[in-house]
């Protein structure tokens, strides 16, 4: 099923109203669709680099709304919608550890997934759901979905095709490391 919704998402970036289609991606992956918008924006770019920037504009505002759904979901209806979704994909036995930590770090757990192949659906309605401070989680996500999106597109816009295949393979474990080395090095010298 899942290679099903890669294809058909894919398929959906030749489509003349593919903005549209983007923006439609990118928010429900905020807060429920499987697929990332990484995978309609690489075929977008790379068709038309002159818009790299437009695409990942639209990414970005789509998915930031779409991260308010998934936390009006937490915040609202985690029983019914939220528990479901987070139990689809693997995460429910988390759930309730993760709500007692979840917002000493949550500026970083939003950070992190909005940027990491991290599942960023699971943070918006879990940031709904602890009662995180929406102002922290909008200015965070706009940070993460903007490095992320905008990153992908400069790297398209800048190389182009070859640049496809790390994009699609390593981004996301390259900017895992990055992460992990940072929060690393904050402890660091946290507690030295």
């Amino acid at each position: 099923m899942l290679s099903n919704l890669y294809n058909w998402t894919m398929r959906l970036a030749d489509h003349p109203r593919a903005l549209w289609v983007l923006a439609l991606v990118s928010f429900m992956e905020s807060s429920f669709f499987p697929i990332p918008p990484d995978v309609m924006m690489i075929p977008m770019i790379l068709a038309r680099p002159s818009r790299a920037w437009l695409i990942a504009g639209v990414a970005l505002i789509a998915s930031v709304l779409g991260g308010l759904l998934g936390y009006a979901i937490g915040a609202f209806a985690f029983e019914q919608i939220g528990q479901p979704i987070l139990t689809s994909l693997g995460k429910a036995d988390a759930v309730a550890e993760f709500n007692t930590r979840f917002n000493d770090f949550g500026f970083w757990a939003v950070l992190g997934a909005g940027i990491t192949p991290f599942p960023f659906k699971v943070i918006t309605i879990m940031s709904g759901w602890t009662g995180m401070p929406l102002g922290v989680f909008v200015t965070t996500a706009i940070i993460a979905r903007a490095f992320r999106f905008f990153l992908v597109a400069a790297l398209l816009w800048k190389f182009g095709a070859p640049i496809r295949d790390f994009i699609e393979r390593r981004l996301g474990l390259m900017t895992t490391l990055f992460f992990v080395l940072l929060i690393g090095g904050f402890l660091l010298v946290r507690y030295i």
